[in-house]
């Protein structure tokens, strides 16, 4: 995000001789730079390369790339210090102008470091102990030695010769791939300590310039290539700390006209001061409450304000306004105001941004961007990776409250009885008393309701600890606004905030060194946020104390898996143990030994047999119905629908509803009297041929939606209306993959109309022909078109609806299961 570089280096020094560099005042680095200026050639060998020293020398690599410089580069992967983020920012930058490789010969170390440079008049070498890090090659003390080929020609050769031979023969390609399983299977290394490099500088007068790093290096190039796959929507799931909003605003920088949506006033604002940064422009404006600026390059909107009906119209602005939308803390995404900007507008490019995408609530976030997800960077990885300190995590046995007491309906517990439950003075001691154990200088402590966190101030200020409680709304006696609330614990008036949602996202209090989970867990984001407020990195902070006060509340067995960081999924969260490996480096888990008692017999409660897979489907029909306020369309349904569940009725076709939706509908007493009307005709068979018909590529639903005809069905379609319904549905960003991935059609935006139909022709229509000849025919002055049974069919409004509904429902299965 920031970076701190020097700017008072001062010209080398040179004792003696101009080929002897020893480190200090006398910086290789401004050798490298004279050499790199007249290379015509250049060959790099380090046993490790660091993100700082390939920033150091990148604008001069870049110029000499562009005079034609071939560059090779080979490096280690010993002790894994290299780090990805070096290797994504050469490949990132240079592409192809650069080979880079990695020693591949496990058996032996790997320590040289030495700098070749050829050009028609003589060849240089330096030889010496720099690697290519910011130290070595500037402050730390570091010897090396340089000669000319024409002094030295025979010991040049040695090492020239060399050279080639461990590139060539010894080397593995650092390719897309390679990078990737680089990446992933990355830890920060321990000896990292020894080689904290900003530490040289010290002493030097500092400029902050804001720069990509670590992750977002990464992150950049992921979605630089997607968008080169022909994607305009994409996903990147990143933990708490990493820098999202740096990461938007780096990649913004290639468009004009930005939108930023948030749901916190204080999230825009800290957004508009980072896009500020990045994009050194000060034409920023607001969209929210009384500020309606519209003619801004880069707009920061509330998603309560911007997602009303009266905004998002021609008259405020057009479809196609922005050029590049960000949704910030995309979870949130699937509420209505957020669905209501993301079908509005047409971007050239829309980028989804969360820490934590999975919900328990079962809402798929992951479909608003097509399932294309570019990058993740979780919990686990950003500890292992330094970005974040680890947690120390004990799961404290909570008898206090008898969970089976309190109403649980519709996967979620009654605010009023859970409330009463949990504010009584022997769990408040509890709680205390657990505090009192660490010592705590700022903590967070997550409530149910306000009057919960209020209750819980009270309790902590009457027993001697400074607490306080913030909320929204009306304030009680042991409250505090906000903003007070955080300057005085981060200047040690308060030791605790108890807050219920206010502290989950958009909060920055590195210091925090305590947070308190005093509700029962219901959603991993809600849990991993508040786990993410106190892992920043900070001064002399080690590690953080995570203090979780569990009952015999539904869903607690699924801790120990949402501690491990990793993607969410409620089979494997079900599984049970867990052990010490599957936690990321140097954190503890703990769990009191009667929790685990209490999580095996909440596992043991799990669902199989086939009438109780269906009475689970139908609990999550009548969920997902009340939730939404109406009867859920197919699609309602397949993006809310629990994942376990779903990942047990896919491979089932006698149990999976999006097999023959209407007869899903039918067996739970859900159809209209128009349904029921359809229900026995061909036209439930032909809704049911959408729902079942194979789907290796996505060229069929161009085909049905020309049949649909937007609304208003055809009973056959001609070689116009095929093209444009081809033509419009591959001109989508996540439908033009599909195209741009296979030789046959890469070249697809150039087509001509008789392209479109020859592929028509071949696929699916032959296909459709063949497979449902009872639905389809061949008709004179027509590509294809519908048996003579179907014309009134094609009128039923239930028809259209269901017609419509099936084919959205393929499209998006298409996506989710789509092979990436």
């Amino acid at each position: 995000m920031k970076e701190q570089l020097d700017i008072n280096i001062k010209a080398p020094i040179f004792i003696e001789s101009p080929n002897a560099i020893t480190g200090d005042k006398n910086f290789l680095y401004y050798s490298l730079k004279e050499s790199i200026k007249k290379a015509e050639a250049i060959d790099i060998i380090v046993s490790f390369l660091m993100e700082s020293g390939v920033k150091l020398i990148l604008e001069d690599l870049k110029e000499a790339v562009s005079r034609g410089v071939k560059i090779r580069i080979l490096t280690g992967n010993y002790l894994r210090i290299t780090e990805p983020s070096a290797l994504y920012l050469l490949k990132g930058e240079l592409g192809d102008k650069i080979d880079l490789r990695f020693y591949n010969v496990p058996s032996k170390s790997f320590h040289p470091k030495s700098y070749i440079f050829h050009n028609q008049e003589d060849s240089e070498i330096y030889l010496g102990s720099s690697n290519l890090s910011r130290g070595a090659l500037t402050a730390s003390i570091e010897w090396n030695y340089r000669f000319l080929k024409s002094q030295n020609p025979k010991d040049f050769n040695v090492f020239y010769k060399t050279f080639e031979d461990l590139f060539y023969n010894h080397s593995q390609v650092i390719d897309e791939e390679v990078m990737k399983e680089y990446s992933r299977t990355w830890k920060r290394p321990k000896v990292y300590k020894d080689l904290e490099e900003e530490e040289a500088f010290k002493e030097n007068k500092l400029l902050e310039l804001f720069e990509p790093r670590g992750a977002q290096l990464e992150a950049l190039y992921a979605l630089e290539n997607c968008r080169k796959e022909g994607y305009d929507k994409a996903l990147v799931v990143a933990a708490t700390g990493v820098g999202k909003t740096y990461l938007a605003a780096f990649d913004s920088r290639k468009y004009n006209r930005i939108l930023f949506v948030a749901h916190r006033e204080e999230i825009i604002k800290q957004a508009a001061e980072s896009f500020k940064n990045v994009r050194k422009s000060q034409d920023i404006g607001f969209f929210y409450s009384d500020t309606k600026d519209k003619y801004k390059s880069m707009i920061f909107a509330l998603v309560q304000t911007l997602g009303k009906a009266e905004y998002l119209k021609e008259s405020y602005f057009s479809r196609d306004y922005f050029d590049y939308i960000i949704i910030d803390e995309f979870h949130h995404a699937v509420s209505k105001n957020y669905r209501n900007i993301i079908e509005y507008f047409r971007p050239k490019f829309l980028l989804g941004l969360t820490a934590t995408p999975e919900r328990l609530d079962s809402k798929d976030v992951f479909a608003l961007c097509d399932y294309n997800t570019v990058y993740e960077v979780r919990l686990t990885d950003a500890i292992n990776k330094g970005y974040l300190v680890p947690f120390r995590y004990y799961g404290i046995y909570d008898e206090t409250v008898n969970y089976d007491n309190v109403e649980y309906k519709n996967g979620k517990y009654n605010d009023k009885d859970l409330e009463k439950s949990l504010m009584i003075n022997k769990r408040a001691e509890l709680i205390l008393n657990h505090y009192k154990k660490y010592s705590s200088k700022r903590a967070l402590g997550f409530c149910s309701s306000k009057n919960h966190a209020e209750y819980m101030a009270e309790y902590f200020c009457k027993n001697g600890v400074g607490a306080a409680a913030v909320y929204s709304g009306e304030k009680g006696k042991y409250s505090e606004n906000r903003t007070d609330a955080i300057n005085k614990l981060t200047k040690g008036e308060l030791k605790v905030i108890f807050s219920v949602d206010m502290f989950n996202e958009g909060l920055d209090i590195p210091s925090i060194d305590m947070v308190m989970f005093l509700r029962p867990t219901e959603s991993p984001t809600v849990f991993l946020q508040q786990l993410g407020r106190g892992l920043r990195k900070y001064k002399d902070k080690k590690y953080l104390n995570a203090l979780d006060f569990i009952g015999n509340y539904k869903k607690a067995d699924l801790l120990p898996f949402l501690l491990s960081g990793k993607e969410y999924s409620s089979k494997e969260a079900k599984r049970g143990s867990f052990r010490e490996e599957d936690y990321p480096e140097d954190c503890l888990v703990e769990f009191d030994f009667r929790l685990i008692d209490l999580f095996k017999r909440l596992a043991s409660k799990e669902r199989q047999t086939k009438e109780k897979i269906k009475e689970a489907l139908r609990e999550e029909y009548l969920r997902i119905k009340e939730e939404l306020a109406y009867r859920p369309s197919r699609l309602d349904f397949f993006r809310n629908l629990d994942d376990e569940i779903y990942s047990i009725v896919k491979s089932k076709a006698d149990l999976n509803p999006f097999n023959n939706y209407l007869k899903f509908l039918k067996e739970n007493n859900e159809l209209t009297k128009e349904e029921e009307g359809l229900y026995n005709t061909r036209g439930r068979e032909f809704i049911n041929m959408i729902e079942t018909t194979s789907m290796s590529k996505s060229y069929k639903m161009p085909i049905f939606l020309a049949f649909y005809n937007k609304g208003k069905p055809k009973m056959e379609i001609d070689e116009e209306e095929v093209y444009q319904s081809f033509y419009e549905f591959y001109h989508k960003g996540s439908n033009k993959v599909d195209m741009l991935r296979h030789k046959s059609t890469a070249d697809f935006e150039s087509w001509d109309r008789k392209r479109y139909i020859k592929l028509a022709k071949d696929n699916p229509i032959k296909f459709l022909l063949d497979t449902h000849g009872d639905f389809f025919k061949i008709k004179e002055g027509a590509l294809i078109a519908l048996h003579d049974d179907m014309k009134d069919i094609i009128k039923d409004k239930a028809f259209i609806d269901h017609m419509k509904d099936a084919i959205n429902l393929r499209i998006d299965k298409y996506y989710k299961e789509r092979k990436l």
